[in-house]
């Protein structure tokens, strides 16, 4: 069927038209929002489930008839950009957003690649949702930069302090990448766990991100003798292989990180090896999902054939861009509008049980509200898929 568009009169650039499909069209114009992060490569699976989220919930809200802000109503078209995790094409993304006159964009998914597009970003009028934890992102002056999750240095705490209160531990190793994003979450864990009172024995050995050899790498620090390996900032691909060789070089003691992690690869490249072994999850549980949660997993799965627990975290990003521009319309062209509707934006949390609320956070890291509120899940691995281990909440 043949389909063409058109630019609807008065609408700024961010706003364009719905396809005219034979004799009928469509009546809502369409509000672009961006994605720029990484969808290949051994962190794939981070940026994957953003847009499959962002996708998932786009197509959901147009089939109930689009989304009404002020009083336009507006189907939301997703413009995805591969950045390969690499900073330059993450800057090129951005860009591109830019041209397009996208105004809001989530992602990156890494530390470099969020950094790299901030002066894009406060140049060009853009809010960006990454996935990335440097504090100077979200403290001032920098302003246009929203965490999409919760940060390291506040899972990190968390973990540890629960695993010293039930299971015990005393000595913890580091092991990460070669890479800025790694080291840096490396370097947060290891202050928050010596502020603990934990004894770290080992925190400097880091290997290259296309290592297939891990047994090297790890035998200086199982010769430690560690409670608790903590494997800072590692991929989805990585991850089982590292777990993988402790195992079999046997090492029986407790494996967790700060990064999300998806089931299907962790079955797939350590099978029971990982059973037992702690990641930070998505924000929900059986226990305070919604309905509307349920029907995202559900469409989620139907759409793309299988489902990252990660996602349960990654489909906030669109809601509160959705939300905040609804409780200010003059928002939609205006990031200055959006930044000062985040101080007080509050609205019901469609993907959580009870009175829970979308709300930005982030004073207590930040001194200022960059953060989206999500429950922070700590799920364990056990037989192909995440248990939750505990809940908490970052202020």
């Amino acid at each position: 069927m043949k389909k063409s568009s058109f630019l609807k009169a008065g609408l700024l650039a961010t706003v364009v038209s719905a396809a005219i499909s034979g004799s009928a069209f469509a009546a809502n114009p369409v509000l672009k929002i961006g994605f720029v992060g990484v969808t290949s490569g051994p962190a794939a699976a981070w940026g994957i489930s953003n847009q499959r989220s962002m996708e998932t919930r786009a197509d959901w809200i147009n089939e109930m008839g689009g989304v009404t802000i002020g009083d336009t109503t507006y189907d939301i078209d997703v413009v995805a950009f591969d950045d390969q995790k690499d900073p330059k094409r993450a800057v090129a993304g951005m860009e591109k957003m830019a041209q397009e006159g996208i105004h809001y964009v989530v992602g990156p998914n890494v530390d470099d690649g969020a950094a790299a597009v901030r002066p894009v970003a406060e140049q060009k009028g853009i809010m960006y949702f990454p996935y990335a934890f440097p504090k100077s992102l979200y403290t001032a002056p920098a302003s246009n930069a929203v965490l999409g999750m919760v940060a390291n240095y506040q899972s990190g705490p968390a973990i540890y302090k629960y695993l010293m209160d039930n299971k015990g531990i005393e000595d913890v190793a580091f092991v990460a990448a070669n890479e800025s994003d790694p080291l840096s979450q490396r370097d947060g864990g290891v202050e928050a766990a010596k502020k603990l009172g934990l004894n770290v024995v080992s925190s400097n050995v880091t290997y290259q991100v296309d290592t297939t050899d891990f047994t090297p790498v790890l035998l200086p620090v199982l010769k430690s003798r560690p409670d608790l390996l903590v494997l800072s900032g590692v991929s989805p691909a990585n991850a089982p292989q590292l777990i993988r060789s402790a195992c079999e070089l046997g090492y029986t003691g407790l494996i967790s990180t700060e990064t999300a992690q998806d089931a299907s690869v962790l079955k797939e490249g350590a099978g029971d090896l990982a059973n037992g072994f702690i990641s930070v999850g998505g924000a929900s549980t059986p226990e305070v999902a919604s309905d509307t949660m349920r029907e995202f997993v559900k469409r989620y799965t139907e759409k793309f054939g299988e489902y990252n627990d990660e996602s349960n975290t990654k489909v906030y990003a669109l809601e509160y861009i959705i939300e905040t521009l609804k409780a200010n319309p003059s928002a939609i062209t205006n990031v200055d509008q959006f930044q000062q509707t985040m101080d007080t934006f509050e609205a019901p949390n469609p993907y959580m049980v009870g009175d829970a609320k979308l709300k930005y956070v982030g004073s207590t890291s930040f001194g200022q509200k960059r953060q989206v509120s999500v429950p922070l899940v700590v799920n364990t691995y056990r037989d192909g898929k995440f248990e939750t281990l505990f809940i908490a909440q970052v202020d």
